[in-house]
């Protein structure tokens, strides 16, 4: 996008017509008129491929879905029901995966941990052959979320949704017997995300459907698990290329392991404790971002900036533009986690999960996943990596090509 000087133009996405806006001011309009102005909109392949989920939802409805969601996702919730299951899935990883290997390709066996945690926390699944059907389904599912949706053989499409009407399938079904288990009283339920959604209404004492239920797991999976296996991914990586950075965060979290003694497992405190290894994630958020913006649907005429944006046109809002604006973020190809020092970047200029009505749901769980999963590798491992040049594809997040290899050393090691 260097080559547009504007920071409003037209162009086409995926085929349609689109004004793209960038930078804080129209971060902060966007986020400030969320269902007044403008409304969110995905392309067609999201809106076909996630289904009644909180995705395709917009005012009213996306409202009372979001508060059914965020207990589960709410500081509370990690304190109380999960953050020792993530710890120990985080180390059982380790233990399986990374212990006596010399080498390993990061970003395919973290992508493996964040799936297999998404399961466990939000359904309970424990299966590991079905969880492994699973996540072959959704690498499918992955590929075609933003595509163009031309539905015959062959295309990435099609795929996509044949993966994704299997999965909904095995999702319906899991639903279904659940719901049954609940019903009969046979058991206590377990304290996880299905449970919640199925004994749950909304503040107007409605339920949602067996496939409502389903869609929205299948929208939190694929929110939960993705965008964090790319973010780790990276994290590792600049760590490996700064040794310094990497010397910071170990002792931060040697601080933390220290003070807690024995096998005492992470709590909510130790998580706020973790404020320069936040620091390292949000420049790496900020240099390389898993997501790169999002899009919306003009609800009325308006004028931004001396243009008038007619109605039922989309808008695309950008992130990397905005990151990586040497005027917001001076040397802004440098690593420099000072950034996020005192008050932090200008307000709007900082936007990786989002913001207003549709800031990211997740955000607190994935900040905490992320964190969990640094404080174990880093008090185990150093690394190098085998491909100090590798490039970084963008199909739509970015990754290592070759899944960045590396060579595992002891924590101890120089």
């Amino acid at each position: 996008m260097d080559k547009y000087q504007s920071q409003v133009f037209k162009t086409s996405v995926l085929g349609e017509k689109m004004i793209v806006l960038c930078g804080p001011a129209a971060n902060k309009f966007l986020f400030a008129n969320g269902n007044k102005l403008v409304t969110v909109w995905w392309p067609s392949s999201v809106r076909q491929l996630l289904g009644k989920s909180l995705t395709n939802s917009n005012g009213d409805e996306a409202k009372l879905l979001r508060k059914m969601l965020y207990y589960f996702v709410s500081p509370d919730a990690f304190s109380k029901l999960y953050i020792k299951a993530m710890e120990l899935s985080t180390q059982q990883h380790i233990k399986n995966h990374w212990q006596g290997k010399e080498e390993l390709k990061v970003f395919p066996t973290v992508k493996l941990h964040t799936f297999d945690l998404a399961c466990c926390i939000f359904m309970s699944l424990e299966d590991p052959n079905f969880i492994s059907k699973l996540f072959n389904l959704f690498n499918i599912f992955l590929k075609g979320v933003i595509s163009i949706a031309l539905n015959f053989p062959g295309t990435t499409f099609y795929n996509a949704k044949r993966a994704t009407n299997t999965i909904r399938k095995e999702l319906l079904l899991i639903v279904k017997q659940r719901r049954e288990a609940i019903e009969q009283k046979s058991d206590s339920p377990p304290q996880d995300l299905l449970s919640h959604l199925l004994l749950f209404p909304d503040e107007n004492g409605k339920f949602m459907s067996e496939l409502e239920v389903a869609d929205n797991i299948l929208m939190m999976i694929f929110a939960g698990h993705d965008t964090t296996s790319v973010t780790i991914t990276l994290v590792m990586k600049y760590l490996a290329e700064l040794p310094h950075v990497y010397e910071n965060v170990l002792q931060e979290q040697k601080e933390i392991s220290s003070s807690k003694g024995g096998r005492e497992y992470l709590n909510w405190d130790d998580i706020q404790k973790m404020k320069y290894t936040w620091d390292v994630v949000s420049e790496v958020l900020r240099l390389t971002s898993p997501i790169f913006g999002s899009f919306k649907e003009v609800l009325v005429d308006f004028n931004y900036q001396g243009y008038i944006i007619p109605k039922g046109w989309k808008i695309y809002w950008n992130v990397p533009v905005t990151h990586m604006d040497p005027k917001l973020f001076p040397n802004a190809k440098n690593f420099d986690t000072s950034r996020f020092e005192g008050a932090g970047p200008t307000p709007f200029s900082y936007i990786p999960f989002g913001g207003g009505t549709r800031m990211c749901l997740g955000k607190e769980f994935a900040r905490l996943e992320i964190l969990v999963f640094i404080h174990n590798v880093v008090n185990d491992f150093r690394w190098k990596l085998l491909i100090p040049d590798e490039k970084i594809s963008y199909d739509p997040m970015p990754t290592p090509i070759e899944g960045l290899p590396v060579l595992l050393l002891q924590s101890s090691n120089p």
